[in-house]
């Protein structure tokens, strides 16, 4: 009777764990067909917009060129008595080209601008918060190194986390997952803007080998959740 109990826990164990890497496999499976459709979706609206451009353009360069020829050009091209009838239309074909054109060219500008001043503003901030740490938010950092990870799975109400979140030093990655005990979590990875600033000095790690009492203080000090969630992953694309 007891062997057919083991039996039946150690199938139902296994039939578990089955479930679970399936509902995994499904769920990243998800994600990537919603990756994709994006990069779709994005594809599709620069190629339509890449043919709008041109098709102000050469409306704009027909216009205009239509309009500068001489008279006796046209003659010969027998475009006179279209261009005299219709100057009008191909004038008003020339100014909504060209305000097309020119109205591209500002937002482009626009764009540049503020994704200038946009950097430069986090740039500030990281360097503002990385010389006002706290013993928690340089613990959750040193995670990353001690680790040896470039992407760690964090809980998302951690207050480190989102202080570190709104300085721009840590990046969401998404994989969001909700735990009964630990609350939702998601996977994260320190910014390319702070990665520059984060040093051992920043983080208080030894320079070299660490000894025995150094280890044991980095260990004491490491996070309240680092035994439950975080996981490695070292392989972050």
């Amino acid at each position: 009777m007891y062997r057919d109990l083991d039996s039946y826990l150690l199938l139902s164990s296994i039939l578990l764990a089955l479930d679970l890497q399936l509902l995994d496999c499904i769920e990243n499976l998800a994600q990537e067909l919603a990756m994709q459709k994006f990069k779709l979706d994005s594809l599709i609206s620069l190629k339509n917009k890449g043919l709008l451009f041109q098709l102000m353009l050469w409306l704009t360069i027909s216009c205009g060129g239509l309009l500068a020829l001489p008279g006796s050009t046209l003659s010969i091209l027998r475009l006179d008595q279209f261009v005299s009838s219709n100057a009008h239309f191909i004038g008003l074909g020339m100014i909504v080209g060209f305000a097309y054109l020119i109205s591209g060219v500002l937002n482009l500008a626009l764009d540049a601008s503020i994704a200038h001043l946009t950097q430069k503003k986090v740039i500030q901030t990281v360097e503002s918060k990385v010389l006002l740490l706290d013993p928690a938010e340089r613990a959750l950092l040193r995670e990353f190194f001690l680790q040896g990870s470039t992407k760690l799975t964090l809980p998302q109400d951690e207050e480190a986390v989102k202080s570190l979140i709104k300085s721009s030093i840590l990046e969401c990655l998404g994989n969001e997952r909700h735990y009964a005990i630990h609350g939702p979590t998601a996977d994260y990875k320190i910014s390319m803007h702070a990665r520059e600033y984060l040093n051992r000095q920043v983080l208080r790690l030894p320079a070299g080998e660490p000894s025995q009492e150094e280890m044991q203080l980095l260990i004491r000090s490491r996070p309240h959740f680092v035994g439950g969630i975080v996981q490695p992953r070292k392989h972050a694309a």
